[in-house]
């Protein structure tokens, strides 16, 4: 605010400077025409020869007619008749038409005086008309304007202080709300009251910038927060799918060195190695969906390659007994990362063996300009409404049924991120009874 005032202050200054200094020259200017008007008019009646004397000239100018000898020909009302109003030497220097400024007490007259001269007369008897004009009277002018200025000035810069000051705190008064509420929201989150409602900025009534600003601020804040939650329940979810395992794996442990001769060790071994395979293939996963949510990453992803989708799902399909697999007639290609592809199918072959009554099958055809990857069981399906749902990060319909066959509530959402990857989409659907899914993708 003290840097506008003073940048207005100084902006005014220059400005009142500039309107006097530009209206001296131009009432100097003026005078000077004046006094060449009155010249010229006295000369050209030398030259008519019909000059009286004496010379008729306007209030508080002076006219003299001097002769090559610097005699006093013929003067205006209060002009001296003996002395005329330049010297010999300044009449010898100055052009016709030019002029000079003297002092006014030397030839009798208020203030500076604007002198000039004209020649006039026959080449055989040339004359000089000077003209003197005072310029007291424009100066006169000049010295009220400043006057004014200087007493107007500092009412002007008070009031447009003022009234910038006024203008400036209500434009800002909502801007300092704004920094008040994310103070307060820093402070909450600081304070570790970050997991009760999210809290938002007041927003202005105005529909202005500034109400612009503080809809967009609040849609970032429930942006962050709604990350954060997620955040917050993926770690918990990804902290109780650890702890399990390990638990178990302590518990064995434990009861083994406490009980070392009643301990089939070779029973331990593979019971362990089960939960370090369980453990691992949890560690995937999640590095798997930390790199697909990374930005950087997902800016450089895997090279593609041609893939035959018929050779790649019967080989997925040889590691499970119970699947039906029909290869197609003719080779279906994409675009795509090989064991990405090979991790879509196997994910949703794990889930639909684990949740089939009897039968499970696998198939690929030519959708138009895509390729439908379908995979159908005869177990329960999944409700309209919880279709959506299973492609969260740790969903399980059935949580106990699911984390005692292994699963870890990731494998659909791993599907999910892979086949979008590739540009395509997954559904599921009814199978009547069982579950449909449905991945297509672009042809190649």
């Amino acid at each position: 605010m003290l840097v506008t005032v003073l940048v207005l202050v100084v902006g005014l200054g220059i400005g009142g400077a500039a309107l006097v200094a530009a209206l001296n020259v131009a009432l100097l200017r003026a005078a000077n025409a004046e006094a060449l008007d009155t010249g010229n008019a006295v000369a050209h009646l030398v030259d008519e020869g019909s000059l009286s004397d004496p010379i008729p000239a306007p209030p508080g100018v002076q006219v003299q007619v001097v002769d090559a000898q610097n005699r006093v020909r013929a003067v205006s009302v209060g002009t001296d008749r003996l002395v005329p109003i330049l010297y010999p030497a300044e009449l010898r220097t100055m052009p016709d038409h030019a002029g000079r400024y003297l002092p006014g007490d030397r030839i009798g007259l208020p203030g500076r005086v604007r002198v000039v001269s004209v020649a006039a007369g026959p080449s055989h008897d040339r004359v000089r008309v000077l003209v003197a004009r005072s310029t007291a009277d424009l100066s006169q002018g000049v010295h009220v304007l400043r006057g004014l200025l200087l007493v107007a000035f500092p009412l002007l810069v008070g009031l447009l202080a003022l009234v910038a000051w006024r203008l400036a705190g209500a434009t800002l008064r909502p801007v300092e709300a704004l920094r008040a509420g994310a103070e307060r929201i820093t402070g909450a989150a600081q304070g570790g009251r970050g997991a009760g409602p999210p809290q938002r900025l007041p927003v202005p009534d105005t529909e202005d910038e500034i109400h612009r600003l503080a809809v967009t601020l609040n849609d970032m804040l429930d942006r962050l927060g709604a990350a954060r939650a997620r955040q917050r329940a993926f770690v918990a979810d990804a902290a109780h799918e650890l702890r399990s395992p390990l638990t178990t794996m302590r518990t064995e442990l434990e009861v083994a060195q406490r009980l070392p001769d009643g301990t089939d060790w070779p029973a331990l071994a593979d019971d362990l190695l089960t939960d370090v395979e369980r453990l691992s293939r949890l560690v995937d996963d999640l590095l798997l969906l930390a790199r697909s949510d990374d930005s950087a990453t997902r800016a450089a992803p895997a090279p593609q390659t041609r893939v035959d989708l018929g050779e790649l799902l019967g080989q997925v399909a040889a590691r499970y007994p119970a699947v039906r697999y029909a290869a197609p007639a003719e080779p279906l290609q994409v675009m795509g990362e090989p064991d990405a592809l090979a991790r879509v199918v196997a994910n949703l072959l794990d889930n639909a063996v684990r949740h089939a009554a009897s039968v499970v099958e696998l198939a690929v055809r030519a959708d138009g300009a895509y390729r439908s990857i379908t995979v159908t069981d005869d177990g329960p399906g999944i409700p309209a409404a919880d279709r959506e749902r299973v492609f969260d990060r740790f969903t399980r319909l059935d949580d106990a049924r699911a984390r005692d066959a292994g699963g870890t509530g990731l494998g659909l959402a791993i599907v999910r991120e892979l086949v979008r990857r590739h540009g395509g989409t997954v559904t599921l659907a009814d199978a009547g009874p069982g579950l449909l899914v449905t991945v297509r993708l672009p042809g190649d």
